[in-house]
């Protein structure tokens, strides 16, 4: 039995490694991908995303959505990602062409002619998603959950308390979280636990492929990067994190993970904390759980998830 999916990603070396995942399994059944800009602008996260989904030989409609958060000025992680968002990679121009729809448009007809309810796997900003919610609130029925990697209980990555994702466009993801659709939150409280070892990236390499070699260069180029940025964060010289994975890996393998069902709000006003994901775990306000917060991983079964995948593409790919 298959889960239909819609990608929502702004690739991105780790939207690589969840668009990896994603492709090496056939119990996903990928609907659709839409961009957003985030870890690169707008024009190279979609022609990644083109490049890289034809370089894996997978024919799926790609739209292209929003090209700014809705109210504030963009800002990217092109320290982390590289020039390209893919650090030193570069994959063979795209064979795929660009969806003629807007990703909104896309999205919005893709699950209302669905049978069935449709897993959103978001792994950027929540552009797009909001801006779906905000022009057709009917879909939301049609939306089984949300795996999304984005967000922090405790401690962020660009403010002391704030998530790069959640950071970039905070509006959005204050429209998502009020949404009423359940959350699965991949946020920085599980992603920092979600790594791959020096030792365990060798074992990429001995894979031998040219995919294998792009992966291992791409996330050398990326914890080589996050080192020498903001970024930098305890133990990131020899954990190389997969934190988009997450989102992906759960839909597939959900008994990898823990977490506690919260209420979550997004700060908005606070003058050192906007975009801080609030997570209320001693239930103060009294409002009703929207998310799943995960904090936990089966890293070691998380890593061989990730090590098969590769395996898995490097012989599609041929």
């Amino acid at each position: 039995m298959t889960i239909p999916v819609i990608i929502d990603c702004d690739p991105g070396i780790d939207d690589v490694m969840a668009l990896t995942l994603a492709f090496a399994h056939p119990e996903l059944d990928i609907k659709l991908i839409t961009t957003e800009p985030g870890n690169q602008t707008q024009a190279k996260t979609i022609h990644n995303a083109l490049a890289f989904t034809s370089y894996m030989k997978k024919d799926i409609e790609i739209a292209r959505g929003l090209d700014n958060p809705f109210f504030r000025q963009l800002e990217i992680a092109d320290e982390v990602h590289g020039d390209n968002g893919l650090g030193d990679v570069h994959f063979p121009e795209p064979t795929i062409q660009l969806s003629n729809r807007t990703a909104i448009e896309a999205m919005k007809e893709t699950l209302l002619s669905s049978d069935e309810q449709i897993v959103l796997i978001a792994t950027g900003p929540l552009t797009n998603v909001g801006a779906l919610l905000l022009a057709h609130p009917e879909i939301k029925s049609k939306i089984k959950y949300i795996s999304y990697m984005g967000g922090a209980a405790v401690g962020g990555n660009m403010t002391p308390t704030t998530e790069f994702n959640v950071y970039v466009d905070p509006h959005a993801a204050d429209i998502v979280f009020r949404s009423g659709i359940p959350i699965i939150m991949s946020g920085l409280d599980v992603t920092h636990k979600a790594y791959v070892t020096k030792e365990e990236l060798n074992r990429i390499e001995a894979i031998g492929s040219d995919f294998a070699q792009k992966v291992v260069q791409m996330l050398r180029f990326y914890v080589h990067a996050a080192k020498q940025t903001a970024f930098h964060e305890d133990g990131f010289e020899n954990h190389i994190r997969l934190h988009d994975l997450c989102a992906v890996s759960y839909v597939l393998t959900p008994e990898l993970f823990e977490g506690d069902d919260c209420y979550v709000a997004v700060e908005l006003e606070g003058k050192l904390t906007t975009g801080t994901t609030v997570v209320d775990y001693a239930q103060r306000t009294g409002l009703p759980h929207n998310v799943k917060v995960l904090h936990t991983v089966h890293r070691e079964k998380f890593v061989e998830q990730f090590l098969s995948a590769v395996q898995t593409m490097s012989r599609q790919i041929g």
